[in-house]
């Protein structure tokens, strides 16, 4: 019975935002100037740093890293949402439901991990200063950023696979925006208690212990900081690292949504942590970045030729 349930199910349902068309009409125009403003800002980002000989360098090499993962981020919910939005057509196949999911886990787990290796070189560039160019040299930077990458994509095939072999007989219509593993979980008639162990171990390695990674790491720093008389490098430190501390924030609607006890599930509140870092996150990402570094990008006079 199970495999009939499986072999039928062509398609799924997700549900729009909202139901009324004044209100449709303003999810839309919103979400597409957040999603414009998402690409635009992280093009830009890259474009300023290969531009920029004084800019490269590991940070801004990362920094690159993470625009790239934030406008696949967001390109793989926003599109398809706001296609939901505005016409009657919220369906989703089987194969293009499962590849959202995939690209949706791996770019997010990539985002941590870059985001832990941005860390990490802020560490060494404060607490370890004259070891740093041999540290982090291009060999490393590269190396750091090819197994983020790769590890994001190799860790989420058998999750995902993990997930699409259940029989999701109870229902087609997903309860969300788009095709993520709690609201696809309650769509299975079978037991799927071992998928939400999986879940959970793979939030707290990649979400839970990046994060505690990042947080021991500006630890070291603050107490680097303490050590240095000199107020104006202490200042000079903190807004090196603070790019990094505000970008790390959308760790907490990732844990919300993947480390919190099934029984407190509510889609309600699933939507709205999800819209945070999906949609929200990239789009402030390289305006918190561009804003607190921004003596060293306007100092090339590249952001205005840019614009132009």
């Amino acid at each position: 019975m199970e495999n009939r349930n499986q072999t039928y199910l062509k398609a799924f349902f997700l549900l729009r935002l909202s139901d009324i068309p004044v209100l449709q009409i303003f999810f839309f125009l919103i979400f597409l100037l957040m999603y414009i403003m998402t690409l635009s800002g992280n093009v830009l980002l890259i474009i300023v740093v290969r531009c920029n000989t004084r800019l490269q360098t590991p940070m801004y090499f990362f920094l690159s890293n993470l625009s790239i993962v934030d406008i696949c981020f967001s390109s793989t919910v926003v599109p398809k949402l706001l296609v939901n939005i505005i016409t009657q057509e919220t369906s989703i196949s089987f194969l293009g439901c499962a590849a959202q999911l995939y690209f949706h886990l791996s770019l997010g787990v990539t985002e941590c991990l870059i985001l832990a290796v941005m860390a990490f070189d802020r560490y060494v560039a404060i607490c370890k200063p004259l070891r740093y160019s041999m540290i982090m040299s291009k060999t490393m930077c590269v190396g750091l950023s090819l197994a983020s990458w790769t590890i994001g994509f190799g860790s989420t095939i058998i999750h995902t696979v993990f997930t699409f072999q259940l029989p999701f007989c109870k229902s087609n219509f997903i309860n969300h925006f788009f095709c993520e593993v709690p609201p696809l979980l309650r769509l299975s008639c079978r037991d799927v208690w071992l998928n939400e162990v999986a879940e959970y171990l793979a939030a707290a390695v990649f979400a839970l212990g990046t994060f505690l990674l990042i947080l021991f790491s500006f630890l070291c720093i603050t107490l680097a900081m303490f050590r240095i008389r000199s107020t104006r490098k202490r200042l000079k430190m903190f807004s090196t690292c603070t790019s990094h501390i505000a970008v790390s924030l959308y760790y907490g609607a990732i844990m919300f949504m993947h480390l919190r006890p099934r029984n407190s599930y509510s889609p309600e509140q699933d939507k709205t942590f999800s819209i945070i870092y999906t949609v929200v996150t990239p789009m402030l990402n390289p305006i918190i970045i561009i804003i607190i570094n921004k003596q060293d990008l306007y100092s090339a006079n590249i952001l205005r030729s840019a614009v132009h």
